[in-house]
């Protein structure tokens, strides 16, 4: 079974707690024995994978696949055009690591997301922008890292879609099974 998951923003994306008082994957209830497939930092919300599937992580994740996630962030500040296509590009020095090219782009409308708890912090003096990356590869804080390489540190990160896998209406906090076809455009690229 593949499950579409929701992750709220502050929830672990494992079952058991690093600390008292930790939220976790266990109190939303999801059928035994399944795992979470990839990650997400505790402060990002939006769509995770979770399986009972033998070997699917694997397979999956493997960076051969170079399967693309695509975030929305909300930054600090107004990017230019100029700005999105130097994240496009890549090359952006994180820890190391160059960054490969990616899809960076501007939203425009910005989207509306319902409000988070605790929400993010505002500044009068200071506007905030949504944007869109979709990564083939995945660092730990990549986009976060990127963003503030440029000089528009990320306030609010969601992750949007897995391959043509999108998290659509799917509330926070809510899960359901892939359909037929979802499963199948999944185990595709797997």
């Amino acid at each position: 079974m593949i499950l579409v998951f929701h992750k709220p923003y502050g929830v672990l994306c494992q079952f058991t707690p690093d600390q008292p008082g930790q939220r976790t994957l266990a109190e939303f209830h999801f059928p035994p024995n399944v795992y979470p497939v990839g990650r997400l930092d505790l402060d990002s919300e939006g769509l995770l994978l979770l399986s009972d599937e033998a070997g699917f992580n694997n397979r999956f994740l493997d960076p051969k696949n170079a399967h693309p996630r695509t975030y929305q962030a909300q930054v600090e500040g107004v990017p230019t055009v100029e700005i999105a296509a130097r994240l496009a590009n890549g090359g952006i020095e994180i820890k190391g690591h160059r960054t490969l090219p990616c899809q960076a782009r501007l939203l425009d409308p910005q989207p509306v997301f319902p409000e988070r708890e605790p929400p993010v912090r505002f500044r009068k003096a200071i506007p905030t922008t949504w944007i869109e990356l979709t990564l083939i590869e995945g660092k730990n804080r990549q986009v976060r890292r990127m963003t503030a390489a440029v000089g528009f540190p990320t306030l609010r990160l969601i992750r949007v879609a897995i391959g043509g896998l999108k998290l659509a209406d799917l509330e926070a906090g809510k899960w359901r099974e892939l359909n037929a076809s979802e499963r199948q455009q999944i185990l595709s690229k797997a």
